[in-house]
């Protein structure tokens, strides 16, 4: 079960990560939902939200885009719904034909496009397919959201009467508008509406010969508005179906309540099913603004983040047109303690709330930026202690407060614990400090957890190199502008390049030099070491950038130049062509010419014939000759590319031989190997014991079964014990 208290979250800021996701939520359902968002408990279920929203995202590049997912808020709708004889409201029903209509669209779209989107498929395929709901809703209620004249027979009945009613009202008025208009008896305005009623708007001075009811007055009292008394009788029938018309709607809306109580179940589903598909939409969309993609999950404990970002950084530079630089970091079961050092502001605590943050993210079912061949897994339990923590209330200093973080991390740290601790050891004494972290340092490497830290500790650094499952890194920092680089290197410790700072902001070297005799000179000397080898660490990759821009000049340049050899080497073989051709005429033209002079001397047609005869079958055999020349010399020019080709290829395979070989010689030597070593094949996962050895030959026994091998074959896991 995985087990990440508040601080962690609130220390790797994953709250404002839920924050840009929750901004592209459609509902604001889905967006409280994202807003609450967790890691999961069981690795099942992160996995299956991972590949949902990767499935999502693979709509956004390709022609079966997913469609619009939208609705309008049903939860209100829904509760009252629940209620026995509670009558809902027109708006209420218009919102459930849109939540049944995007659902059942969703259920269709993703039985036919299941072989796309099979995680999500798997999401809508539990779901019941109900075109009812919509279809009765749509034969009582209309799209301008009233109820149809002919959603029963007794109201289109009284809507028909109605109808009828006004047209004796309206026809009643106009003629009383045209009685007392003649007689100059209204105003200008002439009528108006009260109450939804049309009245006479007629001078103060004639009210008392205009016969009707008086409904009320202008604000001065110079006109009084009449009910005409000929609209009156009409009027109050009007009242009476109007009336009978609201209390059948109100029947039919009871009914039609009534009737989708039974489907409230199958709606409630549909509006769950939609508001999650609401959240692995953000979640898409907020992979896709920083390309973040599902990297390979292991089951093993392997952490390979290449060219990793932090999240909000990559995107908060990108609005800003900054540039954000990436990490690369490899934990395994042979290197799972990372000690980052370096010069301050160089962004060792960015590089830790990186690995933390993308993990968190995993872990909650988002896409990470990195790079597709990364490589992460699960962990139980996420440990941090970053930044200023001092605890007013509970009146606790910043290293009283890290005490007792480090107490919490002792008793919960295991082998499926990932710690995160920036500025290890610091509050305190440098010396104590420093050799109290050491110790916790040591617990935690011997409880198998895997974790990354920042510090400026020398013995930190020290004990990073002496243990073999431990690591030093650094952050690389230019020796000339003392510059940070933001790259992280694996291997070495890093410098905190405290006095070439100290200089560069005008610091006298005489307070400098003062202040490098106060420390212990082999601290001085330690530090001094490691600087020099960043120093050259930069040189030799300036060099390498120079020599690699050179060499890919001089490959450009050289191409360039076969290429201008290749199209001068093919002119001249068309011109030599086009001379040879030129001259076999000039020539065939001078012996006909010549047959043609004899002929005309002797006119012997048999000889001339003979001659052109004996002509043509010399150039048909110089024809053959031509062609089959031109093949031996096709084959030759291939025989000279397939050696040019070898010539190219030759130097690349003999580096990758010597390559090889170097890498050969640096591996560890075998170990001696006996009976009951417990082993595995190189590259396998399986373990097993040894039962026999004989001339270099082991029986390996896996429990269920034995196979017999060779020893070179085989890697110590567990010496015999």
């Amino acid at each position: 079960m995985l087990n990440i208290n508040k601080r962690t979250l609130e220390d790797l800021e994953f709250d404002q990560v839920l924050e840009q996701v929750a901004a592209y939520c459609i509902t604001e359902s889905a967006k409280s939902g994202v807003l609450a968002m967790r890691p999961f408990g069981e690795k099942k279920d992160a996995r299956r939200a991972l590949q949902e929203v990767n499935d999502y995202k693979s709509s956004f590049e390709n022609e079966n885009r997913i469609p619009n997912h939208g609705f309008e808020p049903v939860q209100d709708t829904l509760k009252f719904l629940s209620i026995s004889d509670f009558i809902l409201e027109i708006e209420s029903f218009r919102r459930i034909a849109i939540l049944s209509r995007v659902a059942n669209t969703h259920i269709d779209f993703n039985e036919k496009f299941q072989s796309y989107y099979p995680n999500l498929h798997a999401r809508s395929g539990s779901l019941e397919k109900n075109s009812e709901i919509e279809r009765s809703i749509n034969a009582i209620i209309d799209k301008d959201g009233e109820v149809k004249d002919d959603a029963s027979d007794l109201l289109f009945e009284l809507r028909q009467s109605i109808k009828r009613l006004k047209t004796k009202i309206n026809s009643g008025f106009s003629r009383a508008l045209s009685q007392y208009q003649s007689r100059d008896y209204l105003d200008d305005i002439r009528e108006s509406i009260i109450d939804g009623k049309r009245v006479l708007a007629i001078k103060a001075m004639y009210r008392r010969k205009v016969k009707g009811s008086i409904l009320g007055s202008s604000k001065t009292g110079s006109i009084v508005f009449i009910e005409p008394e000929v609209t009156l009788v009409h009027q109050r029938e009007l009242n009476n179906l109007q009336y009978e018309e609201r209390e059948e709607i109100k029947k039919i809306l009871f009914d039609l309540s009534n009737g989708l109580r039974e489907f409230h179940p199958t709606l409630s589903e549909y509006h769950e099913f939609l508001i999650l598909l609401d959240t692995i939409y953000a979640r898409a969309r907020y992979a896709l603004a920083m390309d973040a993609v599902l990297p390979e999950i292991s089951e093993e404990k392997i952490l390979f983040l290449r060219d990793a970002y932090h999240p909000l950084l990559l995107l908060s530079n990108r609005e800003q047109g900054k540039e954000t630089f990436p990490q690369t970091l490899k934990m395994n079961g042979e290197n799972r303690i990372i000690v980052i050092s370096g010069p301050n502001a160089g962004g060792k605590s960015i590089t830790l709330k990186t690995v933390g943050l993308l993990q968190l993210m995993l872990q909650s079912g988002l896409l990470v930026p990195v790079h597709e061949r990364s490589i992460m897994c699960f962990f139980d339990r996420i440990l941090s202690d970053i930044g200023d923590n001092q605890s007013i209330e509970n009146q606790l200093s910043t290293y009283s407060y890290r005490l007792k973080q480090m107490n919490y991390f002792l008793r919960k740290c295991n082998a499926n614990t990932l710690f995160l601790i920036d500025e290890f050891g610091t509050g305190s004494d440098p010396e104590l400090g420093g050799a109290l972290a050491e110790i916790f340092l040591e617990v935690f490497y011997e409880k198998g957890a895997y974790g990354v830290i920042t510090t400026h500790y020398t013995n930190l650094k020290m004990l990073a190199d002496e243990k073999p499952q431990m690591q030093n890194a650094n952050m690389l920092f230019d020796e000339r502008s003392l510059q940070p680089i933001f790259k992280l290197v694996l291997g070495e410790a890093g410098s905190s390049f405290t006095f070439e700072v100290a200089q560069k902001n005008g610091i006298p070297y005489s307070l400098i030099n003062k202040a490098k005799k106060k420390i212990e000179r082999s601290k001085v000397r330690f530090d001094k070491t490691i600087a020099k080898l960043q120093k050259e660490r930069s040189k030799l990759e300036r060099l390498e950038r120079s020599l690699k821009i050179n060499e890919q000049r001089k490959i450009a340049e050289t191409d360039k130049l076969e290429g201008v050899n290749a199209k001068v080497q093919y002119k001249l073989e068309r011109y030599q062509e086009l001379y040879d051709a030129n001259q076999r005429l000039i020539y065939l033209g001078q012996k006909v010419e010549a047959l043609a002079r004899k002929y005309q001397q002797d006119e012997r047609k048999r000889d001339l014939l003979a001659e052109l005869f004996k002509i043509v079958q010399i150039e048909n055999s110089k024809r053959k000759d031509r062609s089959s020349k031109k093949l031996v010399q096709k084959k030759s020019e291939a025989e000279k590319i397939r050696k040019e080709v070898h010539r190219r290829i030759k130097p690349i395979r003999e580096r990758k031989k010597a390559l090889k070989k170097k890498e050969e010689k640096q591996v560890k030597p075998k170990p001696n190997l006996e009976v009951g070593d417990r082993v595995r094949l190189e590259d396998g996962r399986a373990v097993g014991s040894i039962d026999k050895i004989e001339k270099n030959k082991a029986i390996v026994n896996y429990g269920q079964f034995t196979t017999k091998v060779h020893v070179e074959q085989l890697e110590l896991v567990e010496k015999k014990k």
